[in-house]
């Protein structure tokens, strides 16, 4: 295409006698506007972009209903509006007027801010609007561009254009998969690709390969409805029904980390911005957007100190994600730790609840229910253990304490729930006596009991180090990997038994495994017992109904361990942690090799993640029950995969005969070639048939040397 163009430029300069090689090409401007039906590929980001920037009134507000005060109390009115105001965003220098009335030299009860961008002008009039300052005034806030928008209304009214409904892309269609497939993302070297898992015929069948898809790394959102990619203006969510199209972006540029609300309605992005003074602080901007709209629903800035309390990884001191989300799939609620403080907020206004901080002195961790709106928090001891270390749990959003539990001599606390929310485990480290070393126990917490009662576990051995825990998802069972490697010992228990008296029973403890993970399959009863990094990959398929070991096997230096969504396949992957056998293998549920894919400089792999499905309990155990009238459907389907497999394998074996068939042919004719050559060096023999000849044993005497020596003879010898 650039060869045609510049073939017509040539040839037009030759016509018009201009010498192209006196042009300077690069000082050449075009008029404002004009392209010449050259269309660029950047021009929805530079659009995008200056909207960031607009040069006209959308990022002044208009706020009314304000009291009207004297000169004496200008300066106190004007305090409290810029406190209210410059916590939304920043306000520039003389950017809030408060116009006076010329004759009573009093305020007119509105005033006028001006914003940095329209993003924060908008969220200002979203957020204050309808703020009440105290019972006589309630602010009424307006968009300074609406005046001019109110002023063109024309006096007579006409019906607006009814535009022809066009229904949007099924962004679930994935899932209606008449085989009943999962999808993954890889990405690899530059490329970045979606795949059907297709074990029937042992391999991933392409959906849909891009270059440069992301700048850092790609992450689903937890429902699997949306792809998110990042990059340097920001980040960006894909989808459709039959291929991924970009449906939003969301402008943040510098943008370094993500992460989704559980139902998917928010996302929150992260980005850390250098100071250009040394002195000054580096800059930490948080946003949270909503996922449909893009829109800006909070920011919160301020340096890593302000962000670096709770959570478990980040960058540049900042503990991530800064903000953890309550309440179930409705992301009701979300919160952030801080110091002596929990912030918790509701979305329905994105403002705290009961516009206070939940205080709690010397907080240290808290998690949230994964199903209801409950506070788990951990304040650990105080003024050298005259105050003991608790676990609390707290109801959003009355903030009422349903339970707590006082420890003593506590090292160090991990609080972990069970997915359905029924359990929560809180492991406890805690000092000996003589403070020289530390035990593990477990309180055990039933959350969906009356007055939650809570259980003390203790290991049989009490200086085991525990290396791992695992809840069985949407089950009643959990797991402990302890002792000292390289083999520790692993542990299973369930909080029921056989005589439902509530307390809590061991199953079976497995002796000297090479493990230090456990992964459960989210359908529960299955789990594998991994040995990552040091174990260089050992695997164990372990059926928890039965307690037998189903399957080992090893996946050499394997780095990650995901299953799929329904738990009927497990990924292994070697990332580019290692240089050699990046890569990744597909293993059913039991512990068989189904596929193994190859791929140099291979960074994630990530199973799209399925929603809840629409059944009922009721309906889930009636297919459970009835589960060979449905599987007849499949059992003939896998039929038709194995005698398709049977026929590709037979038909690979027949190229296979005929290329050796091909080569035996190729020789024989090679060999027939140079008898006359073979007939010569056999001195005229012309057989080449073995048995034509016979063989005789043929004995040579050869004398190869004779001498003589003359030995001395005394008298008397004989």
């Amino acid at each position: 295409m650039a060869e045609v163009m510049m073939n017509e430029i040539e040839g037009t300069a030759a016509r018009l006698g201009i010498d192209l090689s006196q042009v300077d090409l690069d000082s050449i401007r075009l008029p404002p506007g004009e392209d010449f039906g050259i269309k660029s590929d950047d021009d929805d980001v530079f659009q995008e972009d200056n909207l960031e920037f607009d040069s006209g009134f959308g990022n002044i507000i208009v706020v009314d209903n304000l009291p009207a005060v004297a000169l004496e109390k200008f300066e106190k009115l004007e305090g409290v509006i810029r406190k209210i105001y410059s916590q939304i965003g920043v306000i520039k220098d003389d950017g809030l007027w408060m116009p006076l009335d010329p004759d009573t030299k009093k305020t007119l009860g509105y005033c006028f801010i001006e914003y940095n961008t329209p993003q924060e002008a908008e969220l200002a009039k979203e957020k204050t609007h309808g703020y009440k300052l105290d019972r006589a005034h309630i602010f009424v806030v307006n968009m300074f561009d609406d005046f001019d928008r109110f002023m063109k209304v024309p006096n007579e009214w006409a019906p607006p254009e009814i535009k022809p409904y066009i229904p949007g892309e099924n962004l679930q269609k994935w899932l209606t998969d008449e085989k009943a497939r999962d999808q993954f993302v890889i990405r690899a070297g530059s490329d970045t690709e979606v795949l059907w898992n297709d074990a029937r015929h042992l391999k991933p069948e392409p959906v849909y390969k891009r270059a440069f898809w992301t700048e850092s790394f790609v992450q689903w959102s937890p429902l699997g409805t949306y792809l998110a990619t990042v990059h340097r203006q920001g980040a960006a969510v894909w989808g459709g029904a039959s291929t991924f199209n970009r449906l939003m972006r969301y402008a943040h540029p510098q943008v370094r980390l993500i992460d989704f609300s559980p139902g998917e309605k928010y996302l929150v992005t992260y980005s850390s911005h250098e100071p250009s003074n040394p002195r000054d602080a580096t800059r930490v901007v948080i946003n949270i957007f909503d996922v449909r709209t893009g829109k800006v629903m909070r920011d919160f800035k301020g340096t890593p100190d302000d962000f670096a309390i709770g959570g478990t990884g980040g960058v540049s001191g900042v503990s991530w994600p800064v903000f953890k989300w309550g309440g179930g799939k409705e992301d009701k609620y979300f919160a952030r730790l801080g110091k002596n403080v929990v912030s918790v907020y509701e979305t329905e206004t994105f403002s705290l609840v009961d516009k206070k901080s939940l205080k709690v002195e010397n907080v240290m961790d808290f998690s949230w229910s994964p199903t209801d709106p409950i506070l788990a928090l951990f304040v650990p001891e105080l003024g050298g253990g005259n105050q003991p270390a608790r676990v609390s749990l707290v109801q959003i959003p009355s903030k009422e304490e349903l339970r707590q539990k006082n420890l003593f001599s506590v090292s160090d606390c991990k609080m972990y729930w069970q997915s359905n929310g029924d359990y929560l485990a809180v492991k406890v480290d805690r000092y000996t006596k003589t403070k020289k070393s530390t035990y593990t126990g477990f309180e055990l917490f039933r959350i969906k009991e009356r007055d939650i009662p809570i259980e003390v576990l203790e290991l049989e051995n009490k200086n085991d180090k525990i290396i791992a825990f695992a809840w069985e998802p949407k089950g009643h069972r959990f797991a402990v990997i302890h002792g000292d490697n390289p083999r520790p010992d692993i542990s299973f228990y369930s909080m029921r038994t056989a005589q439902n008296t509530g307390r809590v029973s061991k199953l079976t403890t497995l002796k000297g495994k090479q493990a230090n993970a456990l992964f459960w399959s989210p359908a529960g009863r299955f789990i594998i017992l991994a040995g990552l990094k040091g174990f260089n990959g050992q695997l164990e398929f372990y059926n928890v109904d039965e307690l037998e070991t189903m399957a080992t096997a090893e996946h050499f230096m394997a780095t990650d361990i995901e299953w799929d969504p329904t738990g009927r396949y497990v990924a292994t992957a070697v990332t580019s942690v290692h240089e050699m056998e990046n890569g990744f293998n597909i293993w059913s549920f039991n512990g068989k090799l189904l596929y193994r894919i190859l791929k140099d400089h291979f960074f994630q792999y990530l199973w799209r993640p399925r929603p809840p499905s629409f059944l009922t309990p009721e309906k889930e155990e009636e297919i459970a029950k009835n589960l060979k009238k449905y599987s007849k459907k499949y059992e003939a389907e896998d039929q038709d995969v194995s005698m398709l497999l049977s026929e590709q394998d037979r038909e690979k074996r027949r190229m296979l005969k005929e290329e050796w068939d091909k080569w035996v042919s190729e020789w024989k004719r090679l060999h027939e070639e140079e008898r006359l050559e073979r007939q010569k060096l056999r001195d005229g023999e012309a057989s080449d048939e073995e048995e034509e000849y016979e063989a005789k044993e043929v004995e040579v005497e050869e004398l190869l040397e004779v001498s003589e020596e003359i030995l001395p003879f005394e008298y008397g010898q004989e």
